[in-house]
């Protein structure tokens, strides 16, 4: 279990794994589909996802099998259950600023466990797949658990995690306090964990700077603190943080209200716009 999390997470997480299979998907449909995309999700397919509200973002792959960096500006689509029912009828706008793909958030909400598909209008015909969870079979955090408190690096203690932040040319500024002191804070909470060095998809360090430009923007109101996920600069070690978690894809950022009950989650991928909306719902 272990050595798949690392590999997991070593490639980038979820997304990297969602664009070789929707590049494989791609290639296996022919010039049939060449005027198609494929889906992309960017979430983990482990245990994630619990009834309620949930959160799927995905990019688009084009017929070179690459990410595109655009696409249209709104994307509809349904989600159907394991019999091919439509559950919900679904629509995301999209989002590309400072960001080195384009992504589409859908936000919906299913009831019930079970594994559902993705459909969007325009695509290959194959969607994109994902499962929902009893919350007794998940071990990640989800939305309305609660996050534990964790003494993360801070620049007074790093805790033997070097470099504490690997975001360059500087640290980044989210390392003044532990996730156990902002959990005592009486603050809403903005929690990340990801590694800007050794993310491959690129969409890490973009995370990392849109959240460090929000808490310039909101000074105090919410508590926000970083954690990396390796605890050696050759990225061959886990740091703490992860395992405290159990998590096996990033970046993530729960965003938590007073107390530490997940308010709201982002997975994979976001930017300046999404994150600002989602905070502003989580101070409003």
């Amino acid at each position: 279990m272990r050595s798949s999390r690392r590999q997991f997470l070593r490639s980038g997480g979820a997304a990297a794994l969602a664009l070789v299979a929707g590049s494989e998907l791609l290639a296996a449909c022919g010039s049939s589909s060449a005027k198609a995309f494929t889906l992309a999700p960017r979430v983990s397919n482990g245990k994630l996802l619990v009834p309620g509200e949930s959160r799927v973002a995905v990019s688009l792959v084009d017929a070179s099998q690459t990410l595109m960096s655009t696409g249209p500006k709104t994307l509809t689509g349904s989600i159907h259950d394991s019999s091919d029912k439509i559950v919900a009828k679904v629509s995301a706008d999209r989002h590309d600023a400072g960001i080195p793909q384009a992504y589409w958030p859908f936000r919906f909400t299913i009831d019930k466990p079970g594994f559902y598909k993705l459909r969007v209008d325009g695509d290959d015909g194959h969607g994109g797949d994902f499962g929902v969870f009893d919350p007794a079979e998940v071990t990640m955090p989800f939305i309305g658990s609660k996050i534990a408190p964790f003494d993360t690096p801070t620049v007074a203690d790093h805790r033997g995690v070097e470099p504490y932040c690997s975001l360059t040319p500087n640290p980044c500024t989210l390392h003044d306090i532990t996730l156990t002191d902002a959990l005592k804070s009486g603050k809403p909470v903005a929690y990340m964990v990801g590694t800007p060095a050794h993310c491959q998809t690129g969409a890490c360090a973009p995370a990392l700077e849109f959240l460090v430009a929000a808490h310039q923007r909101i000074g105090s109101a919410v508590s926000m603190v970083h954690a990396d996920v390796y605890a050696d600069n050759a990225g061959t070690k886990f740091a703490p943080a992860v395992d405290a978690l159990g998590i096996d894809y990033e970046p993530v950022v729960y965003l938590c209200k007073p107390g530490g009950a997940i308010a709201d989650r982002l997975d994979g991928i976001w930017d300046q716009i999404e994150l600002d909306a989602r905070l502003a719902a989580l101070t409003g």
